[in-house]
């Protein structure tokens, strides 16, 4: 059986990076959405190994002394983090597994694991991005401008990503996302074995 692939996928808030997620896990046939730790309590209607992993601050500390963590950041005094054990396990099963991650955690990723293939998302421009947060109507105009802020961080970063799609409409950007896919089960790595006979 083929061992599964690692795939990180970035992209600021308003992106559409959470849609495109969303249909690649109905399209693909066998695929694990990570889910990540975090020392902070649950809000209403959260729950445990569904939204995230909720840990005791120890319980957190112990997995990075220990090393178990393919990325984490503190953030208002609480840790959050992707534990390696289940993405391991899930890519030793043949499940290709995607994660959610900003650039910071997808640079400590890239630095553990050199093969996991990389994706950034973004709107044909910031003046999209921008329309897009104003659309939504949830923000208050302190947080869209330190969302837009936010995105240009993020986009100096965009460099270190295998690939960058530009998230006009969904259905293409989806399309492009599923082709990236598809052309890296098909690098010659993953496919020798087949080509060779059998003793």
């Amino acid at each position: 059986m083929n061992k599964g692939k690692l795939f990180v996928i970035s992209g600021p808030s308003g992106s559409g990076k959470s849609t495109v997620i969303c249909r690649l896990l109905k399209e693909l046939d066998k695929a694990y959405f990570s889910i990540s730790a975090t020392t902070r309590e649950p809000r209403e209607g959260e729950r445990d190994g569904v939204d995230y992993h909720f840990m005791k601050k120890e319980e957190f500390e112990k997995l990075v002394e220990a090393d178990q963590l393919l990325e984490y950041a503190q953030f208002v005094g609480n840790y959050y983090g992707t534990p390696a054990a289940p993405v391991d396990e899930k890519l030793n099963a043949g499940y290709d597994v995607i994660l959610d991650i900003e650039t910071q955690g997808a640079e400590q990723i890239l630095s553990k694991r050199p093969d996991a293939v990389s994706v950034f998302i973004f709107p044909p421009s910031f003046a999209v991005l921008e329309q897009r947060l104003r659309m939504r109507g949830t923000d208050s105009e302190d947080k869209i401008i330190g969302r837009l802020a936010q995105a240009r961080v993020e986009c100096k970063k965009a460099e270190m990503y295998n690939y960058i799609i530009i998230n006009d409409r969904i259905e293409t950007a989806c399309n492009e996302v599923m082709a990236i896919i598809t052309a890296e089960k098909c690098r010659t790595a993953e496919r020798l074995h087949h080509l060779k006979e059998e003793n």
